[in-house]
């Protein structure tokens, strides 16, 4: 069964969170498709990605280049899976057809959006009357991740 997170964004935003969440998946060996709302802010993040650590360095490619297939970290406007990925991060309220086919859903969602929490919810709903495992992670003061749920 799929293993179901949610990220409750209050502290920082996805453009702080997301980076480290990719850097742990892909220590795990797991490759990853994060799924976008837009092709806009698919590429705001494809150049975050690049820029956001000076020390480091996060491989990663977009569904607009070619060979989609050989990124560890792809991000895409689509639910297709070019990268084979183990992990699907959904933002902007993005959902998948096929959660059975990820070790991992990562639903990351802006808390001081009402619309994006009250999606999340409705989401949550779903995948638990789904069977499937689920957590709620939520950013404590500091902006550091507590398991709520």
């Amino acid at each position: 069964m799929t293993e179901v997170l949610f990220y409750h964004l209050e502290r920082k935003p996805l453009e702080d969170a997301l980076p480290a969440l990719l850097e742990k998946s892909l220590e795990r060996g797991w490759r990853c498709v994060v799924h976008v709302g837009s092709t806009e802010r698919r590429d705001a993040l494809d150049s975050h990605l690049w820029t956001y650590n000076d020390a480091g360095f996060l491989p990663h490619g977009t569904d607009a280049q070619p060979r989609p297939e050989r990124q560890p970290v792809l991000l895409t406007v689509t639910d297709a899976n070019p990268n084979g990925a183990n992990v699907r991060f959904l933002v902007d309220g993005t959902s998948v057809a096929d959660a059975a086919s990820y070790t991992r859903l990562v639903h990351m969602f802006d808390g001081r959006d009402d619309a994006a929490v009250s999606a999340a919810r409705e989401r949550w709903r779903e995948a638990k009357a789904a069977g499937h495992e689920l957590t709620y992670w939520q950013q404590d003061e500091n902006g550091r991740w507590v398991r709520k749920a």
